[in-house]
């Protein structure tokens, strides 16, 4: 079966996955958990502060590292490529519900970081490993959702987590500076290797030091580019809120289009970028040495605000404002078109932000996954895993793969569905724990098993 007959049938299933029923479900989420915990996303500031706090607690890395970490799996092409294939497909509308998703999805991931603490499992070699799919096993007793939920993990980790990331670079590289992708394939595997191989603390240590660095110079250099653009920014930020309830047509798609797909590709590459209920990030929240579960609950709940509020958002005013959506329908290449305004070395730039962007993406991936494989076949297959995980990096580096943004798509609603799920049925929990330990979780000394 080649490439041509399998496309219709994901994308098909794709449609199935991403209907109606799963959009309102996510947001619905977002909503409901947002008014359940009293408006958490109040505490947004004190959760950045918490994130560069000391140690506390058992774990096998600092609350910082698990922040990095999560930060460093969520910041890759969803904040470049993916915003701006929400707005191929989307609109410019799509930005808007992206903003309004991540918004909201500070309270989900706040609740799913909550949970995942408080379940977290011991492992045979005394390792602190946790995420949704133990606190379904644990937490609502589904030992089928758990096990479906890690496997759709797997998968996701091994496609949109690896192999999206590793196809990125390829592409990018070969495009600015005509190097082979089976070239970047082998340096990109190659390093993934040296870093996966230490564990979860190898890979907080190199997010700790890429993670913070390179967003700081991506939001420089956007920054730039909206002083370039400065005439164009009122009317764009005017059209994305315009085109989220009245509609507009995007590149190739028919009039009439413009509203639902919109909150559509908004909300798929929402959670996409910030995987706020996707529980992916959860995964390193369990693995911290924080003090109690409403403090790492606050510290991952600050990701989803660098993520989307900040970095999607000026990725998806600068590319409005630059107008080459409206020609251009490959999500990568319109990025590259919009930084070429900056004289001398804008592409340059972003590559040196999404190489980093996308490396530290698929160290933070190939943790979920190994968590997840872990979950179903024992601690001896973190090794296998491992294996995998690099053979996909350079595998997704030279394969050309029409389906990949679809592929994504459907493993992250796969992950989410039974996420939000749980969260759902388990918000009492959340409550009670934020209840507890809200207003002295900076100076309380209880740790959690």
């Amino acid at each position: 079966m080649n490439d041509a007959s399998v496309l219709p049938v994901l994308a098909a299933l794709n449609d199935f996955v991403w209907g109606w029923f799963l959009v309102v479900l996510l947001l619905g989420t977002h909503l409901f958990l947002t008014f359940r915990l009293g408006f958490i996303q109040r505490r947004l500031f004190q959760g950045i502060r918490l994130s560069f706090s000391r140690d506390g607690g058992r774990g096998q890395i600092s609350p910082f590292g698990a922040f990095a970490t999560a930060l460093g799996g969520t910041v890759g092409t969803g904040n470049i490529s993916g915003v701006a294939t929400a707005l191929v497909a989307g609109g410019p509308g799509a930005i808007f519900w992206m903003w309004i998703g991540g918004f909201f999805g500070i309270a989900s991931r706040y609740a799913e970081a909550v949970l995942a603490v408080r379940y977290r499992h011991v492992d045979e070699a005394g390792e602190r490993i946790g995420g949704p799919m133990f606190v379904l096993r644990k937490g609502l007793h589904s030992p089928f959702l758990a096990i479906a939920f890690a496997f759709f993990t797997v998968l996701s980790a091994l496609g949109s987590g690896n192999a999206v990331q590793a196809n990125s670079i390829a592409l990018l590289a070969d495009d600015t500076f005509g190097i082979p992708t089976y070239i970047s394939g082998l340096v990109v595997a190659g390093l993934t290797a040296i870093v996966i191989f230490r564990g979860i603390r190898g890979i907080a240590v190199v997010s700790e030091l890429i993670v913070p660095l390179m967003s700081a110079v991506y939001i420089a250099g956007c920054l730039y580019l909206l002083w370039i653009l400065r005439d164009h920014v009122p009317d764009a930020i005017l059209r994305i809120v315009q085109s989220a309830f009245q509609g507009e047509a995007a590149a190739g798609c028919f009039a009439g289009a413009g509203v639902k797909e919109a909150l559509r590709y908004g909300s798929a590459r929402g959670l996409f970028s910030n995987e706020a209920g996707q529980g992916s990030a959860p995964m390193a929240a369990a693995a911290a040495r924080t003090p109690n579960a409403v403090h790492q609950g606050l510290v991952q709940a600050s990701t989803v605000f660098w993520d989307t509020i900040i970095l999607c958002a000026l990725t998806g005013i600068v590319l409005v404002a630059a107008g080459d959506w409206l020609n251009q329908s490959d999500g990568m290449l319109l990025s590259m078109t919009a930084f070429k305004r900056i004289p001398h070395f804008g592409p340059e730039l972003l590559n040196l932000c999404l190489y980093p962007f996308a490396f530290t993406t698929i160290l933070g991936w190939s943790y979920y996954g190994e968590v997840a494989a872990e979950f179903l076949w024992g601690r001896g297959s973190i090794f296998w895993y491992r294996v995998a995980a690099v053979a996909t990096a350079w595998i997704g580096a030279v394969v050309t793969l029409d389906a990949v943004w679809i592929v994504s798509d459907l493993t992250t609603g796969l992950m989410a569905l039974p996420n939000l799920l749980a969260m759902l049925l388990l918000s009492n929990q959340v409550k009670r724990e934020t209840d507890r330990f809200i207003d002295r979780v900076e100076e309380s000394d209880e740790t959690l098993p």
